[in-house]
């Protein structure tokens, strides 16, 4: 398992910065949201794309994949009543599986809430048959780049649409691609889901359709900066065999981002060395 850092915790720094800082505190790599790198990262030039990249290898961390896909530029949604905005929405998919590749990602993390709500005077069951048209697209495109594309459960107060992983499997298997799947994000789950983390760990990961892990806690810091048990989450993974990465992903960072990221760092790499068998 690598140890990855969502880099917007860091977007006040340059790229080359946040690698080198994630590389010192202990991260094997950073899941990079595409906004942080341009206003329209759908523009970045080959020259720019190489550059992030080998940032990241100057660095000795790896880009482990791309998550807040739909951020930037603005105007997209896979669930508008308007079909040249979903057309034009399908067509960035593609555009960001294909920069995921390109800066060596492995995985794409689809969240972005606000741009797969039902909108006004659209019935929940037509957005989702359009949200499962825009996933064929993004797994086709997976599957030809050799990535990953995951659909993020996310909370109700974020967004109607997916927000337990029974409603994300069911979604990944109406589409039934290899490139697609769905991923676990603590946070999301704390607040969603009636089963307990280790618990949907244990159904979900013998499915193989859970291929990726966000750890933080409900209340949107860091893990173990708050009331959620963290441990028996990496006892869960360890116990499943799961070999994807493990991301860290506050949303409020405290007493700031550089040393909210070192304090995660720390405090996971300590629970997979307290909770791993010995060798």
């Amino acid at each position: 398992m690598r140890l990855a850092l969502c880099n917007e915790v860091l977007r006040e720094r340059d790229f080359a910065a946040q690698c080198a800082f994630a590389a010192a505190v202990g991260y094997d790599g950073l899941e990079v949201a595409p906004f942080t790198l341009a206003d329209d990262p759908l523009a970045l030039s080959a020259a720019r794309i190489a550059r992030v990249r080998n940032a990241a290898t100057d660095a000795g961390v790896a880009i482990t994949g791309l998550h807040w896909l739909l951020v930037k530029p603005d105007g997209l949604s896979i669930t508008s009543p308007d079909a040249a905005v979903r057309a034009r929405t399908i067509d960035a998919i593609r555009r960001i599986v294909d920069l995921c590749a390109a800066l060596g990602g492995r995985y794409l993390v689809h969240g972005s809430p606000a741009q797969r709500r039902t909108p006004p005077g659209v019935d929940r069951a037509t957005a989702r048959a359009w949200i499962a048209e825009a996933l064929a697209a993004a797994a086709q495109a997976a599957q030809q780049a050799g990535v990953t594309y995951l659909l993020e459960p996310l909370p109700r107060d974020e967004t109607d649409q997916v927000n337990t992983l029974d409603e994300a499997v069911a979604l990944v298997r109406e589409v039934d691609s290899p490139a697609l799947a769905t991923m676990l994000d603590a946070k999301s789950a704390a607040l969603t889901e009636t089963a307990s983390a280790p618990e949907l760990l244990a159904r979900w990961l013998p499915e193989g359709v859970i291929r990726h892990v966000q750890l933080n806690d409900r209340n949107r810091r860091g893990p173990g900066q708050g009331s959620d048990r963290i441990a028996p989450i990496v006892a869960a993974l360890l116990a499943g065999g799961y070999d994807g990465d493990i991301a860290i992903e506050p949303f409020e960072y405290v007493p700031d981002g550089p040393a909210c990221a070192a304090r995660a760092a720390g405090y996971v790499r300590g629970l997979l060395e307290a909770l791993s068998p010995s060798r």
